[in-house]
């Protein structure tokens, strides 16, 4: 077994970690984003689908190209954030399978069905998003998650023409703390968790 994360460790990743709505204007470079995906990539998904892919909007053409499909509650923080992650699903995910899943046909599980195909690549699309979030943290950056935005919209601008479906965003930098709202609360074990 793996020898526990040390209180800070857990501090940076969970508890003390934050939803930010504003950012300091420090730059986020591209290496820092493969270092992500080279941190994000290893967390697990069904039969090792991976069916996230991801878009990171970082020029002020990608955000003007983003733009139209932000709610307004989102708009300000998402053209200020250094990073926008589009994470989208692969619709067409199993295609990769046999090299991702050689132990077996695991592409006929998808191409036999088509809603367990959406499904699967939703769920686990999502599953990586929280991947990418812990990632970023782990790598001292702060991030923002949001699904107030045009899906519609978002598939126009970026994934036309592709089998590439958007699930959420992820605005990435170096958060503002004077822009924090105060912490909110969370659900007790009690209140949200059961034992069988």
């Amino acid at each position: 077994m793996s020898e526990a994360l040390s209180p800070t460790a857990l501090e940076t990743l969970f508890t003390g970690a934050r939803t930010h709505n504003g950012w300091r204007d420090t730059a986020v470079s591209d290496e820092t984003l493969r270092e992500i995906y080279a941190l994000m990539k290893w967390g697990p998904t069904s039969a090792n689908c991976s069916p996230a892919r991801i878009v990171f909007v970082r020029t002020p053409e990608g955000k003007e190209k983003l733009r139209p499909a932000i709610s307004s509650g989102n708009l300000q923080k998402t053209l200020t954030a250094p990073v926008t992650a589009i994470v989208a699903w692969d619709s067409e995910f199993y295609e990769r399978l046999p090299a991702l899943f050689p132990h077996g046909d695991a592409r006929s599980w998808f191409t036999s069905s088509p809603a367990l195909a959406e499904e699967t690549a939703f769920r686990n699309s999502s599953l990586q998003a929280a991947y990418l979030i812990v990632a970023c943290r782990a790598l001292g950056l702060d991030t923002g998650p949001l699904s107030g935005f045009d899906r519609q919209k978002v598939d126009e601008a970026f994934f036309t023409g592709t089998p590439l479906k958007s699930n959420l965003l992820v605005n990435i930098g170096y958060g503002d703390p004077q822009a924090l709202y105060g912490r909110l609360p969370r659900l007790t074990f009690e209140e949200a968790c059961g034992l069988a």
